[in-house]
């Protein structure tokens, strides 16, 4: 006997359909699953045999062949383990077969017949329109994430016997269902507040221009100065993420299983912050089949690279291309997958390998070359794409024990949307992937960066009194066309240039040496 299960599976950040063929013929004893099955989907036999004796079914005996189609396309995962099981089942007349036409299928079984949670829910139920099914029977963990494009029926199950039932038309459960616009708006929450911060105004003010114009920065300070902590609030002062992003943020965190059961959409925007040990592949995206990495994971939020010169430098430069691109493309011999990789990128490093160096209550033990050394691990590359360096100093007592209350995050957000609003307008018409002045060109910055006479002879002198590169002089102008937008200024003004070249202290060499 034949039957035909749809499951699906996630190719990158797209579903697609997979059907599961089961045959049933009176045998010798076999099982069989064919379809490039890989790994776990290998190993489902056991899982099943167990689930369905352990949940009271008789399994049937005999030889069972199953496939997974289409065959050309690999199949990971653990989340075929129920729709093969209820292939088994309907074969053995448990299930009506014609029960099945309208479900999509996905779940991992325990030995005990209970249903695990997968990776992808959100992806593949966003894609239930053009399978052409209208209901999901997936985890019950998963449920809530897969009810959010509301565009099907989501069963959440926690054992197989559930999932039966459905099927055979006698539910002891309920439908998952959700407000989405409810769920969004509870969530936009964060745990963090500027306000919390004590002293250290210039860098909150540095904070804000990188905010307003999707600027990258990197704070330089001794260790204790505060620049994780400042750096964990900034996504506080970030435009709050839209439901479109939202949806674009969660779907990556379902392929990689982080998304918060109880919350079912990520509705903040994410902070990523991995240790300084971590291996090229985690941080962009890699494996044996190619998995979303830190730069994706912080898609339309934040990436922290703390200690930034103790990272490898393989593993900084394979950043250039997703912090150019806005994605990462990672190719294996069979396939060829692009994850989206649109975040800004806040570091932060020492100014030596002591952290002394620019710290007037401690002695420096660096020699000159060792400090040199050290800031030559980041290459001229990655620093030309960072537009804002910042120093952080120590803060005073005086200042850690001050009572008054610091601006709340909310109060500098507001300033940051007026001025990403303004930008918004800027280069709407230009219909080349341009939405901030960060991500501006030669031709944007001659077009809606120009200086006058009196602009232009202190920026000379900048260049040729501070020792600056050729490399600040693009990003002192895209720097102060921000500042001139928080201001709600037509024209690039000198103050507003004067605090860019502010902005440019390891050109400076931090007055090191």
């Amino acid at each position: 006997m034949l039957t035909k299960i749809f499951s699906a599976g996630v190719r990158g950040i797209k579903a697609h359909e997979i059907i599961v063929e089961t045959h049933l013929q009176r045998s010798t004893p076999h099982y069989i699953v064919v379809g490039l099955a890989e790994g776990a989907v290998k190993e489902s036999w056991a899982r099943i045999i167990s689930a369905i004796k352990s949940s009271g079914y008789e399994y049937p005996r005999g030889k069972i062949t199953q496939n997974l189609a289409p065959a050309d396309l690999k199949k990971e995962g653990s989340s075929f383990d129920l729709p093969l099981a209820i292939g088994i089942l309907a074969g053995s007349d448990t299930i009506p077969i014609s029960n099945l036409d309208d479900f999509i299928i996905l779940g991992e079984l325990a030995l005990d017949g209970t249903v695990r949670p997968i990776k992808g829910a959100l992806p593949i139920s966003i894609e239930m329109k053009k399978f052409g099914k209208k209901n999901i029977i997936l985890p019950k963990e998963n449920a809530k994430e897969a009810s959010i494009p509301g565009d099907s029926t989501v069963w959440g199950v926690s054992t197989l016997s559930e999932a039966i039932d459905v099927l055979n038309s006698n539910p002891t459960i309920e439908p998952t269902a959700v407000d989405l616009k409810k769920i969004f708006q509870i969530n936009k929450k964060y745990h963090l507040d500027f306000s919390e911060v004590k002293g250290q105004e210039h860098v909150k003010r540095a904070l804000e221009v990188a905010a307003a114009g999707g600027h990258n920065i990197i704070l330089i300070g001794p260790p204790g100065s505060g620049k994780s902590m400042l750096s964990k609030r900034f996504p506080t002062i970030l435009p709050e993420l839209t439901l479109q992003e939202a949806l674009e943020t969660t779907k990556i965190h379902s392929i990689a299983g982080l998304v918060p059961k109880e919350k079912g959409l990520i509705s903040v925007r994410p902070f990523r912050a991995p240790h300084h040990t971590i291996s090229d592949s985690a941080l962009v995206g890699g494996g044996r089949y190619p998995r979303p990495g830190e730069v994706s994971l912080a898609h339309n939020g934040v990436l922290f690279l703390d200690e930034f010169p103790e990272f490898k430098k393989n593993v900084l430069e394979v950043m250039r291309q997703p912090i150019e691109d806005g994605s990462v493309t990672i190719s294996r011999a069979l396939m060829s997958l692009t994850y989206p990789a649109k975040f800004m990128l806040i570091a932060a490093m020492n100014p030596c390998p002591c952290g002394y160096a620019t710290d007037p209550d401690h002695e420096c033990t660096c020699s000159v070359g060792q400090i040199q050394n050290y800031l030559n691990r980041i290459s001229g590359p990655l620093m030309d794409r960072i537009d804002i360096h910042v120093e952080v100093p120590a803060v005073s007592y005086k200042k850690l024990s001050d009572k008054r209350e610091a601006e709340p995050s909310f109060e500098i957000r507001k300033r940051v949307q007026f001025a990403r609003e303004i930008q918004n307008e800027r280069f709407e018409t230009l219909n080349k992937g341009i939405f901030n002045n960060s991500q501006m060109g030669p031709k944007e910055i001659k077009q809606h960066a120009q200086i006058d006479k009196d602009g232009a002879k202190l920026l000379e002198n900048a260049i040729n009194k501070l020792g600056l590169s050729a490399r600040a002089y693009d990003r002192i102008l895209k720097v102060s066309r921000t500042i001139a937008d928080l201001e709600n200024s037509e024209d690039i003004l000198p103050e507003h240039l004067s605090e860019a070249i502010q902005y440019r202290s390891l050109d400076r060499n931090l007055g090191i040496f």
